[in-house]
């Protein structure tokens, strides 16, 4: 082939490099595969536009570790988002879009506005059937029996520290999670029906909080809904050997509850021996606690 003037004659080593690991990104050999993961990594996400059409290769080997490393890049910008977000004015931090934003720490491709859509369509079947019934005994039997029985909702006691329990999308896919998480989804859906409720912190635990005239119930959503009196409370807090402190019971704002949800998972991944998953979580329990 004629050479054509102030063109290279041979590939930049750029191109000599991206070459070679193209083609061991498809050897299935453990040892290879981690040394290739960890030089792509290292270059950066301008790899992306060379490993995203790896996607459609038909070398499933190729494809599958193309797909782990954009995962590892999309989970990094992921957590990047979440963590300029956590360190906002906390006046400004929306629960429910900072509870999204964490899930997609995790798993980058869930679709957050369709997650909104099912809480929007769960409070609209829920006003249905609350509708007829009066503040009281009643009114929260109703919304126990939509929340548990109904629809299926329950604490995870079976596998209390399973990180899922924390990711408030996959709260809502398997209807279980950890009484923080629980809280969550009880508390989204009763404000979309312009209740007056509230997430209260208690050391070690956490309930949702009504305010009726004369009187504070709370409910402990993770047991079932079950009602709870503010004297109940305080007796859970001198069972579990901690003070009686009114901010124990008081309203928590949405950073203190996000970081409460930073912690938990922070505290899964330590009990799991994650230590860059604990360590990112700390990062991030800082920021809001600062």
């Amino acid at each position: 082939m004629r050479e054509i003037p102030g063109l290279p004659t041979t590939p930049p080593p750029v191109m000599n490099e991206q070459a070679s690991l193209m083609r061991l990104l498809g050897d299935d050999d453990p040892s290879i595969w981690n040394a290739v993961r960890e030089k792509i990594i290292s270059l950066g996400c301008d790899t992306l536009v060379w490993l995203k059409p790896c996607r459609l290769s038909p070398d499933a080997v190729l494809r599958r570790h193309a797909c782990s490393i954009i995962r590892h890049f999309e989970r990094d910008a992921a957590d990047s988002r979440f963590m300029a977000y956590c360190l906002q004015d906390g006046s400004k931090i929306d629960l429910e879009r900072a509870a999204f934003m964490m899930a997609q720490t995790q798993y980058p491709e869930i679709n957050t506005i369709a997650y909104a859509a099912l809480l929007d369509d769960l409070a609209s079947e829920l006003r249905e059937w609350v509708a007829s019934r009066d503040q009281g005994a009643g009114f929260f039997a109703s919304i126990n029996k939509f929340f548990f029985e109904e629809k299926g909702f329950i604490g995870n006691l079976e596998n209390y520290y399973d990180p899922e329990n924390c990711f408030l999308s996959k709260v809502i896919d398997r209807r279980t999670g950890n009484p923080t998480s629980m809280c969550v989804v009880y508390f989204l859906l009763l404000r979309r029906l312009g209740y007056s409720v509230n997430l209260i912190g208690l050391p070690g635990h956490s309930v949702c909080s009504f305010g009726f005239p004369g009187e504070e119930l709370y409910i402990d959503v993770f047991n079932l809904g079950k009602v709870l009196s503010r004297q109940d409370c305080i007796e859970h807090l001198i069972r579990c050997k901690h003070e009686v402190r009114d901010e124990y019971l008081a309203p928590m704002s949405m950073r203190r509850a996000l970081a409460r949800m930073c912690g938990n998972l922070e505290q899964i991944y330590i009990q799991l021996h994650q230590e860059a998953n604990a360590s990112r979580l700390t990062r991030h329990v800082y920021a809001l606690t600062r």
